[in-house]
């Protein structure tokens, strides 16, 4: 006999509404509270969020830095725009709301991450202001640091760049709404830190990053 709730033949809309049957969601706190688990780690968690245009360099150094922080044995982990949209978000596509939703998910899930001490490396194109201040406050109201970087490039460069070729599809039209050629990117207004990458290699950046975090008692 089937289950009434067997829903694997129907796709979730993330805009399907929640059952009137299904009681009011609420957190559940475990017995370990964050001063203890931060005190039993050594390290407190904080999520580092890159953003900037499609090859302005920000998996590469997102890489660069986990890597580089693990040999200070700090516990550390990247979120990928392409990893986590190759399995949580692999429904989404790249509409203004699903990109809302894409942005949604992953600052409740970096937030989760950095709630477990994990330095958290989140590598997003994620073009809308809104988008990234909401990220920013859900991790403010939990009282979890949060560390916005540009990584800049001029479109000139990431265009000539283009590893994925995905900038010579948009210009002739195979792609639609692309960020940077047919869909806006909002630049940030007052990142922590600046990037320039057409400027300073992936060593610097990471050295820039590092030094950020430890000024400010992060490491």
């Amino acid at each position: 006999m089937k289950s009434s709730f067997d829903t694997r033949e129907q796709p979730v809309s993330v805009s399907d509404e929640i059952p009137a049957w299904l009681p009011t969601s609420r957190f559940h706190p475990g017995i370990v509270g964050s001063a203890e688990r931060r005190g039993l780690l050594g390290q407190a968690g904080i999520t580092v969020w890159l953003t900037g245009l499609s090859a302005s360099g920000k998996s590469t150094i997102a890489c660069a830095l986990e890597q580089h922080l693990l040999h200070l044995k700090k516990f550390t982990y990247i979120l990928d725009g392409d990893n986590i949209r190759s399995g949580l978000n692999k429904g989404l596509k790249f509409s203004e709301a699903d990109r809302n939703e894409n942005i949604r998910r992953i600052g409740e899930v970096s937030k989760l991450f950095a709630d477990a001490c994990a330095i958290t490396i989140v590598s997003f194109i994620s073009p809308y202001k809104t988008d990234r201040q909401s990220a920013r406050q859900l991790h403010e109201d939990a009282g979890i640091p949060f560390v916005e970087v540009f990584v800049d490039a001029p479109l000139s460069v990431v265009e000539i760049r283009d590893p994925k070729g995905l900038y010579k599809k948009a210009r002739a039209g195979e792609i639609k709404d692309f960020t940077g050629i047919s869909a806006p990117y909002e630049a940030p207004d007052a990142p922590e830190i600046h990037i320039r990458t057409d400027e300073l290699s992936v060593e610097d950046s990471v050295l820039e990053i590092t030094r950020y975090l430890e000024d400010h008692q992060y490491l």
